[in-house]
């Protein structure tokens, strides 16, 4: 399959002279593309049409889909991917005229109402009043979420085998007391490292990437109980409640977002 790499330039904040106070840019990726390390001059958020991307901020993975989007602030250092068949979608905030939602990436809830305000603003021939008035009310409805798709990879040498094991294949059924007895060390000592690195616990963590990778899948147009034997569940209802507590939908209602 064919892969594209895309290399964009690390920008400051405000480094370059913008003449909007939101632009919106899409694009539909005919084949899978990776974007190398950059950072740009305006705050950036990014959401889809249709499909899963990936952005990756040192050791934070974000998955971005129709309903969950990411902000990220002017200046912060990310790379990225999609996968062919992509409608990405991307709106830029001027550096000096917008503050930031937040200091460092974080996730917004794309709904219905900022899709319909955002989809707005790229109507050809918008009045200028209208649009003024518009970019408010996007700014007013703009937030933080509490739900996001984020994996912290732990990078500490008793970590990493149990990182690169999952996520390469996160239907790798080994429990906690598996992997200490594969690695030799007890399982509170695992415990302890995981709640260190990444802010949650061993179970927590592997649930965050098997609803990353079950994402991409079902974007790609699989069916629920082949992702879900895919990711390691024993049961679609099992993936699907699962599913559910880390993404706030169900796998069906993902595929029909």
């Amino acid at each position: 399959m064919t892969r594209e790499t895309r290399t964009l330039p690390a920008l400051a904040p405000g480094s370059t002279d913008t003449t909007f106070v939101i632009k919106g840019y899409d694009e539909v990726v005919p084949h899978d593309i990776v974007w190398g390390d950059h950072s740009h001059p305006f705050h950036e958020l990014l959401w889809n049409e249709r499909g899963a991307t990936s952005a990756v901020v040192g050791a934070r993975v974000w998955t971005v889909t129709p309903s969950l989007g990411l902000w990220m602030p002017a200046g912060t250092l990310h790379s990225g991917s999609a996968a062919a068949g992509t409608w990405f979608r991307a709106s830029f905030f001027d550096f000096r005229t917008t503050a930031s939602i937040s200091d460092t990436p974080v996730a917004v809830e794309i709904t219905p109402l900022l899709r319909l305000l955002l989809e707005r603003l790229g109507e050809p021939g918008l009045p200028a009043a209208s649009r003024a008035a518009t970019e408010v009310l996007v700014l007013d409805v703009l937030r933080p979420s509490p739900r996001e798709l984020l994996v912290q990879v732990p990078a500490s040498a008793l970590l990493r085998p149990i990182a690169e094991a999952v996520r390469t294949d996160p239907g790798d059924l080994r429990t906690l007391t598996d992997w200490a007895s594969e690695l030799g060390v007890s399982t509170r000592t695992i415990t302890r490292a995981f709640h260190t690195e990444t802010g949650t616990s061993f179970a927590r963590w592997v649930a965050a990437v098997r609803a990353q990778h079950a994402v991409t899948l079902l974007s790609r147009g699989w069916d629920v109980e082949s992702v879900a034997e895919q990711v390691g569940y024993r049961s679609a209802s099992a993936f699907g409640a699962a599913f559910r507590r880390t993404t706030g939908l169900t796998p069906g209602a993902f595929r029909h977002n």
